[in-house]
């Protein structure tokens, strides 16, 4: 047991479990210890155990801080308040019940185990060995109490235990993976003809009837959304910059500052390495009488260097600027002219004859062309205290107030209109989906608040409320007679072309060709070896190939038919190549390995449903 327990304690299933229990609890402080022992309000009972206020909301809390870390930019108006809601009771429902069954099952850790847990765990050690001064800090800085702690991880534990217990226990025989790989190996030979829409074209009709029919079976098909007018105020940074004022001296300083870090220069350089050794003196004497004879440097850096990467390219390194090189290297190369040849520089990897073979300098923008982006960058600046202040104006205003009229009037915002926003959301800020979410809400909609203050984009600020709200709506037949119209068509067409397609395959199961069944310009299409994973033939007709019965002994093919938009295409499938399973050994440990932990995970989502519908709920 207590082997067990050590590397449980040592595992990530122990470390997940205690990184999140000091994360959800450190969020509600000391009220985790002292909260209500008698009278506290239950959100659910399981099997006569309550599920606390208090710990439902702690769970939500936890679940809403776990989502926004998930976020690239978190943004608590994404958040679906409701649905996170309904998601976290029901994982305390199923928590009370997983722990409920362990005791049944005898399943218990004692004091002596729960301690062998903590002390193996590395949140507690210090310098590798346990410290219960440690221990209790980080606890209780988590707002908990030791023994609340104990507690749930104890609970946590074996719940963890069942869970592992079940799926390690999934098994598939590798008979069954082996049959599997075979399937996912197997290959067929086929042939393809489609039947275009042309070839029923002229038994096709639609009458004003059967559009009337369609319109009344089909009246879900022709609603308008339901949508909003809304008004709303827009507060921007953007637009606060606007209005303020820029001198011309503070647009040229900060010009000269941005010029300065924009000058850049870079040096192509080449070089020749002698790395330090018995004979690296006369090495170096050599190629610098060479050089100083008129020799070619990249050749003499092919002969002679040691940096036998660059060696190779005439010694050279390509363009570099400053903080590349080491320091000496940098210095030199920055001290030469273009052509000019260095003398010896010493780094740690031996000493360099170094060339600057070219010269090149970023081109600075004018301050007439910098002028308009330096103005924008400034005035933001000077405008980002006063967005500040009036977003925190704004967001009491659009709380206190019944309109957008007085909070627009104080902070000198115009109101503005926009129609037609749906659930999917609508034009401008309506595309953020925290906004149109708001928006549709009971508060909203019903109750005719504000919205809060949503950031719908960098430094925009938007509150906006209900103008006019628009029901879900049916449209008239007038309005979708030619989309009907166009349905039906496609619809008949389609199921025309299938019958013809099905009186081809009659014909050619009796052995008729495709002349003496009125085809006589088709011809078949060959598909030879066709994997399931072949993108060729297309979904469609692959699905319909891999889902055909094996030809039968006699070498006649299987017939099916394949529907992809307007076009309908007869298959012909001629044999079937079995896969070799055999030839992937590893495969065939992996996939009965993953098959196997599925299984497990299906056997355990099984044992928690039985469960659950075993429980005896009530929910206030």
């Amino acid at each position: 047991m207590l082997q067990d327990i050590r590397s449980n304690a040592q595992g990530t299933i122990a470390k997940i479990v205690v990184g999140l229990l000091i994360l959800a609890l450190s969020m509600w402080g000391v009220e985790a210890i002292v909260g209500g022992f008698s009278g506290e309000p239950a959100v659910a009972t399981v099997n006569g155990q309550d599920i606390t206020e208090r710990d439902y909301n702690r769970a939500v809390q936890m679940e809403k801080q776990r989502r926004l870390g998930q976020m690239d930019t978190p943004d608590p108006s994404l958040l679906n308040e409701d649905l996170i809601r309904k998601q976290v009771l029901e994982g305390l429902v199923q928590q009370k019940v997983l722990t409920e069954a362990a005791g049944e099952q005898g399943l218990a850790l004692s004091d002596a185990d729960l301690d062998q847990l903590i002390t193996q765990m590395s949140q507690f050690q210090v310098d590798g060995q346990f410290n219960r001064d440690r221990f209790v800090a980080v606890v209780r800085n988590a707002g908990m109490g030791l023994g609340q702690f104990r507690e749930a991880l104890r609970s946590q534990y074996l719940i963890n235990q069942i869970r592992a217990g079940i799926t390690a226990s999934g098994f598939v025989s590798p008979m069954m993976a082996k049959s599997i790989l075979q399937l996912q190996y197997q290959t067929r030979d086929f042939r393809t003809l489609p039947l275009s829409a042309s070839l029923v074209s002229g038994q096709v009709s639609v009458s004003d009837d059967d559009i009337q029919s369609y319109y009344d079976n089909h009246t879900d098909q022709f609603m308008v959304p339901e949508t909003i007018d809304a008004k709303y105020i827009e507060l921007s940074l953007a637009d606060l910059a606007r209005q303020e004022k820029v001198s011309e001296k503070a647009l040229k300083d900060l010009y000269k500052t941005k010029s300065s870090a924009l000058a850049k220069e870079e040096r192509k350089v080449s070089h020749i390495l002698i790395e330090d050794g018995d004979k690296a003196d006369e090495k170096l004497a050599e190629v610098q009488k060479k050089l100083a004879n008129g020799e070619d440097f990249a050749k003499l850096a092919k002969e002679y260097s040691d940096d036998t990467a660059s060696a190779k390219e005439g010694g050279n390194l390509g363009y570099a600027g400053r903080d590349v090189f080491d320091g000496a290297f940098e210095k030199a190369m920055f001290s030469l002219k273009k052509g000019e040849v260095s003398g010896p520089v010493r780094t740690p990897y031996g000493r360099h004859l170094i060339k600057v073979t070219d010269i090149r300098k970023t081109k600075v923008p004018s301050f007439d062309e910098m002028k308009d982006q330096l103005r924008e960058e400034l005035a933001k600046d000077k405008a980002g205290d006063k967005y500040a202040e009036l977003r925190s104006k704004l967001a009491d205003q659009a709380y206190s107030e019944g309109d957008l009229e007085g909070p627009a009037k104080s902070l000198g915002l115009t109101i503005k209109e926009q129609d037609g926003i749906t659930r999917q959301g609508g034009p401008g800020p309506f595309q953020h989906a925290g906004l149109v979410r708001q928006l549709f809400s009971d508060d909203v909609l019903k109750d005719h608040y504000n919205t809060e203050v949503i950031d719908v984009g960098d430094d925009v600020s938007v509150v906006a409320r209900v103008g006019k709200y628009h029901p879900a709506a049916e449209r008239s037949l007038a309005e979708v007679r030619d989309d009907i119209r166009k349905t039906l068509i496609r619809q008949r067409t389609q199921k025309a072309l299938a019958d013809r397609a099905d009186q081809i395959i009659a014909g050619l199961r009796d052995g008729q060709t495709l002349a003496s069944l009125g085809l006589k310009d088709a011809a078949w299409e060959q598909h030879k070896g066709v994997s399931r994973n072949d993108p060729k033939p297309g979904t469609p007709v692959l699905s319909q190939v891999f889902a055909l019965p094996r030809p039968g002994d006699n070498g006649k093919p299987t017939y099916g038919q394949a529907r992809s938009g307007d076009t309908v295409t007869i298959l012909a499938l001629d044999s079937v190549a079995e896969g070799k399973a055999e030839d992937s050994e590893q495969s065939l440990a992996q996939l009965q390995q993953f098959l196997s932990s599925q299984e497990g995970r299906r056997e355990y989502a099984a044992y928690q449903q039985t469960l659950r519908e075993r429980a005896e709920i009530e929910k206030p």
